[in-house]
């Protein structure tokens, strides 16, 4: 008669713990700015760009800075796992238990990517600091003139691409997050080095051949390989399901286009042995909970294309 282990609610919450820590980095971290909060909500204050150098001619000319604000307000999220005693007492260690818990904390760490996502499918019609769109057309800061990060870029085939037609698209993606321009009338990405090229699914092919094959068709020469002193990296977002849309994101430097507040960090909990639940109904039950929220940031460090 083969032992069976009784996996009792300190072992499934250490094996829940050791999930959620131990699992591979999401893309998510690289989008979005962590901010901690320890407050219903947060009110960001963001300030203006400093002067730029001057000839001095006639005296100084102190310059106020110009402010835009918006509130990000936290909500609670959680997902609880029920297990019937019975379940526990059968296989093998409890290893249908565990093979379990490893999927709850998979949906755990998928969490930000899921809401970072609806972010950027919502972001042609949801509006950000400044008031427009936050993929937007006419994006306007003092002196920044009217800038677009929502692009398109037109397709012999309509909305499916060549690989030469998308790599023209991100060449000129890059080019045109390369030109915008911050209130003060000087460039925003002046030093960006590092972009990421989100598609879904079915743009992944033409995506990766596009970025990193050396040659095309009839050998002609791939620019994006050759652009040396940048790192341009495809992504593929399962959750994407547009195949006319991708996204190019900035991620080098402290400004991210997303914002991922923080009041709570991931907790783990359960109702366990020795409970009521137990008595009456013999379920344990497991869960995580998280409270923050995830916002816009800074519209001019992502761009979006739409292939016509």
């Amino acid at each position: 008669m083969s032992t069976v282990i009784l996996q009792n609610g300190a072992a499934v919450n250490a094996a829940l713990y050791t999930s959620l820590t131990m699992g591979p980095a999401m893309w998510a971290d690289r989008y979005a700015m962590t901010i901690q909060s320890n407050q219903a909500s947060e009110l960001y204050a963001r300030p203006g760009n400093v002067p730029v150098m001057r000839e001095w001619i006639g005296g100084r000319q102190a310059k106020q800075l110009r402010e835009y604000s918006w509130r990000v307000d936290n909500k609670d999220y959680e997902a609880t796992l029920e297990v019937h005693l019975n379940e526990l007492r059968r296989g093998s260690s409890g290893s249908a238990i565990m093979l379990k818990i490893a999927q709850l904390a998979q949906r755990v760490q998928s969490f930000p990517s899921k809401m970072l996502t609806q972010l950027l499918t919502d972001g042609e019609a949801t509006a950000c600091y400044d008031g427009q769109y936050f993929f937007d057309t006419d994006h306007s800061e003092g002196s920044s003139g009217s800038q677009s990060n929502d692009l398109t870029f037109a397709a012999a085939t309509g909305t499916t691409p060549t690989v030469a037609e998308f790599r023209d698209a991100v060449v000129a993606s890059i080019a045109a997050m390369m030109s915008y321009l911050d209130d003060q009338g000087e460039p925003a990405n002046e030093d960006a080095k590092s972009f990421e090229i989100m598609v879904p699914p079915s743009l992944m092919g033409t995506a990766i051949s596009a970025v990193r094959l050396p040659t095309l068709d009839a050998g002609a020469t791939n620019v994006i390989p050759a652009l040396s002193e940048f790192s341009i990296t495809p992504v593929i977002n399962a959750r994407l399901t547009n195949a006319a849309k991708f996204y190019t994101i900035r991620t080098d430097g402290p400004m991210k286009p997303f914002i991922k507040q923080v009041e709570q960090e991931l907790t783990v909990a359960s109702i366990a042995e020795g409970s009521e639940l137990e008595f009456e109904e013999k379920k344990h039950r497991h869960g995580v909970e998280w409270m923050g929220a995830f916002a816009y940031g800074f519209w001019n460090k992502a761009c979006l294309t739409t292939f016509t």
